[in-house]
Parts: C-alpha cells; sequence; structure tokens
C-alpha cells in the first residue's frame, strides 16, 4: 500500500508542477512568463489540470480493479507514474493483474471496463474544460520572448466537437486559449485512445482478443505497422511506439489464452465492442504535440 500512495503523491505533485505551467501559459501574457517566478498560488491553480488528470486516469484503472473485483481476479490498486516533464507530469498508472484470466467475458469486460470509466469522466469534464477557456488573439512567433517553447495540439474529433457546441466558429486570426482543466481532458482523451489501440496486452488488445480469438494477431502486427507509420508521421509519436515494440518482444505477439477462445461473445458485448472502437476513433488524433518555434536568441 505504501508504494501506492507514494506514487500518488509523487504523481499529485508532478502533474501540479506542470499544471502551474498551463495555467501560466493561460493566464498571463507571453512576455510575463518569462518573468515567473514559482508561487504558492501559482501551485494552487496547478490543481486545475492535476485533479483533472488525476481523476481520469484513476478512475480509468479503478474501473479495471473494480471489474478485477467482481470476478474474483487478484488485481493490485492502481500505480500512478510521476513523470517530471512540463506538459503532462505523468506518464499515465496502471494496475497489476495477478493471476491468469480464464474466459473470455470475464477478459472482455475486465479490458472494456477502464477505457469506459475513464471516457464517462473525460466528456463532461472536456465540456466544463472548454467553457472555462476563452477566445485569444493569435500571436506572431517573432513576437514571442527569446527562448520561449511555441507548440500545438492536435484536435480529436471530440475536442472539436465539443469546441464548436461551446464556443461555435472561432474567427480567423484567433484560437482557444484552453483552461488547465480543459489540457487535462485533452490529454485524458489522449490516454484513452492510446490505451484502445488494439495491441497486445493494451487495453484494446484485450477487446480485440476477446472478439476475434487467435485472428487478433494479425490486428496486433497492423497496428503495431500503423504506429510505426505514426511515428514516421509525427515526433510525439516515437517514444510510444518504441514502448508498444518493446512490450511484443518482451511479452510476444500473442495475446494470452482463454479455454472458451472459441465461444463467440454476446450482442451486448459486441454492441461494447463498436463503442470502443468508436472511442478510439472520436480520441485520437494523428499528431499530438507539434513544436512550433524555438527561439533560441
Amino acid at each position: 500500500m505504501w508504494l501506492h500512495v507514494l506514487l500518488l503523491a509523487l504523481t499529485i505533485g508532478t502533474t501540479t508542477l506542470a499544471g502551474a505551467d498551463h495555467w501560466a501559459s493561460f493566464s498571463l501574457e507571453p512576455s510575463e512568463m518569462v518573468r515567473l517566478s514559482l508561487t504558492p498560488g501559482l501551485l494552487l491553480h496547478g490543481l486545475w489540470f492535476s485533479g483533472t488528470v488525476l481523476i481520469i486516469l484513476g478512475c480509468h484503472e479503478l474501473g479495471h480493479y473494480f471489474a478485477c473485483r467482481y470476478y474474483n481476479v487478484d488485481a493490485s490498486l492502481p500505480f500512478f507514474i510521476p513523470l517530471p516533464i512540463p506538459l503532462t507530469g505523468t506518464m499515465g498508472a496502471f494496475i497489476r493483474i495477478r493471476e491468469p484470466i480464464p474466459q473470455k467475458r470475464m477478459l472482455f469486460d475486465i479490458g472494456i471496463a477502464g477505457p469506459l470509466a475513464g471516457f464517462v469522466m473525460a466528456v463532461p469534464l472536456l465540456f466544463i474544460g472548454i467553457w472555462m477557456s476563452r477566445i485569444s488573439p493569435d500571436y506572431n512567433p517573432a513576437d514571442l520572448p527569446a527562448g520561449l517553447i511555441s507548440y500545438s495540439l492536435g484536435e480529436p474529433l471530440l475536442y472539436k466537437a465539443a469546441s464548436a457546441l461551446v464556443w461555435g466558429n472561432v474567427p480567423a486570426g484567433q484560437s482557444l486559449n484552453m483552461h488547465p482543466v480543459a489540457f487535462g481532458a485533452w490529454f485524458g482523451l489522449l490516454a484513452t485512445a492510446l490505451n484502445l489501440f488494439p495491441i497486445g496486452q493494451l487495453d484494446g488488445g484485450h477487446i480485440s482478443y476477446a472478439v476475434l480469438g487467435r485472428r487478433s494477431t494479425y490486428v496486433t502486427f497492423a497496428a503495431v505497422a500503423a504506429a510505426m507509420g505514426l511515428a514516421w508521421y509525427a515526433n510525439s509519436w516515437i517514444v510510444w511506439t518504441a514502448l508498444t515494440v518493446v512490450m511484443l518482444v518482451v511479452f510476444g505477439p500473442h495475446h494470452p489464452r482463454v479455454f472458451d477462445e472459441n465461444v463467440p461473445l454476446d450482442r451486448r458485448r459486441l454492441v461494447l465492442a463498436a463503442f470502443a472502437a468508436i472511442m478510439l476513433v472520436v480520441c485520437f488524433t494523428p499528431s499530438p504535440i507539434r513544436l512550433m518555434d524555438l527561439l533560441p536568441h
């Protein structure tokens, strides 16, 4: 238990630091950010982002955990992964399942419970965050202070729809200045999409195997090839793609078998599998983060 608490505390710290940076970007002019110092007030506002991210990730992992408990499958509480980098402050979270899952329906329910729970929390937080955001004029990169990094975020279909519903058409020369809650929800959508890729031991891999059986191996190879294509298209996919390749090398491309592998899923679970595919599509973006300018002077 102590390790779970320690990792959670560290992740609260790293995501709050990242959130402080997002709050500064949201509330200050670029010229003010270069003179910015870390203050208790700034850290307090960092909790907007931290709380959003931890709620979505926590609900995702607790969805898996409680599904395991329902089926009496031995599983750990969530392990949060702190990562002291400005954009996210975390690499996500996971639970450890300590015993094989024997039945296909159990595997499916445990696999899909996490993305469903996280998605249910991410959607309202996305709308709240976009409502709390504001429309601001675009900055000319040449006018940004020396050394300030400018980046753009890829917009998933769900993000685009929420932005259009809340703000309508944004005029040319202006863009949505994201509140930290919106940024946290955006990260939650990205995490959901990554987990739903039908690869190996990812949630999408569990779902794919439960639906397709051994044929899911071909889906895994196709998804890894797609991930490699994404890494060529956008640098922000390189690390994740490398991790998926390592996962396949360590665990192999074939999903661990269940004893009723050839028994088809019922209609309700097939509908949920189709909804999981829809979640992947609406949460996905081909270029999540793209650096615009790195001014050296």
